[in-house]
């Protein structure tokens, strides 16, 4: 288990990251979501021992953090971090050593993340010769290459194609079923709502809502689908119905009560055919749209 408490970073006079919060369970993903400035990255660095909190502690396994310690996570900065004009195999055989692990065991290593990501024929080239999204796959085979005890990716999907998404993914799954913990940011909200177990959103440094995908979607506004025999553009104007969307015979809408619910019902079986009226399930980008406006 990794915590968070109360971690406050400030830069001059811009708090970027205020009293912040959050754990990130054994075996499980953490999406860490949030506008650009929010304070992802600077909560990351915090972790990883790049930058000094003003206040605030972090603790893992219920101590607090040692250099030691961090040694053993994998981490992946935003910024890519390897030696553009060395051969891919060698350096990561050189990375996971300066880990401990000796040489056979670190090729045997490398060959394996490099054959995972269709990488396996890249080996002896330059790292600047690979294109931006095999240099992320690099990265990333980097992050991973000492079978860490907890695993910080800072953006880790970006530029990568589908194929290159689906072996990440199989490849994060196989470490958190193993126990790591793992806190991943990304702007790609589809991946996040695919694959975590639990989100952190944030908002001008502070959670601004945290929980599993169920749990924020039940806190979020409720929208319900209206399916008619007609043309629904009639209900534009009812008591208490905000309209989201209509196309065709559908209607998206919100209600500021139980009773506007029912009132419209009852419109629509007076005048028309009602087909459906159902509660639907907020997108995880809506519901960060709401907890963050």
């Amino acid at each position: 288990m990794l915590d968070v408490t109360q971690l406050t970073r400030r830069f001059g006079d811009l708090v970027a990251v205020d009293e912040l919060s959050f754990s990130v369970p054994a075996g499980q993903i953490t999406g860490f979501i949030g506008g650009n400035g929010a304070g992802k990255t600077t909560t990351m660095r915090m972790i990883m021992g790049l930058l000094r909190p003003d206040s605030g502690q972090i603790s893992w396994q219920g101590e607090p953090i040692t250099n030691a310690v961090r040694q053993t996570f994998g981490y992946m900065p935003e910024e890519r971090g390897l030696y553009p004009k060395e051969p891919v195999l060698p350096q990561l055989v050189y990375l996971a050593r300066l880990r401990g692990a000796g040489r056979k065991a670190a090729e045997d290593e490398a060959s394996t993340l490099l054959e995972t990501f269709g990488l396996a024929d890249r080996g002896t080239q330059l790292l600047e010769k690979l294109s931006l999204g095999n240099q992320q796959r690099v990265q990333i085979a980097a992050s991973v290459m000492h079978h860490p005890q907890a695993l910080i990716l800072d953006e880790p999907f970006s530029g990568l194609d589908p194929e290159a998404v689906d072996s990440l993914a199989g490849l994060l799954a196989q470490h958190t079923a193993s126990g790591t913990p793992l806190l991943f940011s990304s702007h790609q909200l589809d991946l996040v709502e695919r694959l975590c177990d639990s989100l952190v959103i944030l908002s001008h440094g502070q959670v601004v809502a945290s929980g599993t995908r169920d749990d924020l979607a039940s806190r979020a506004e409720s929208h319900y689908r209206l399916v008619t025999g007609g043309d629904p553009q009639w209900i534009r104007g009812a008591r208490g119905v905000e309209i989201l969307e209509i196309s065709g015979h559908t209607a998206l809408l919100r209600f500021d009560s139980g009773q506007a619910r029912t009132q419209l019902m009852a419109s629509v079986l007076e005048r028309d055919e009602l087909i459906e009226l159902a509660r639907v399930q907020p997108s995880l980008a809506e519901i960060y749209r709401e907890v963050t406006k």
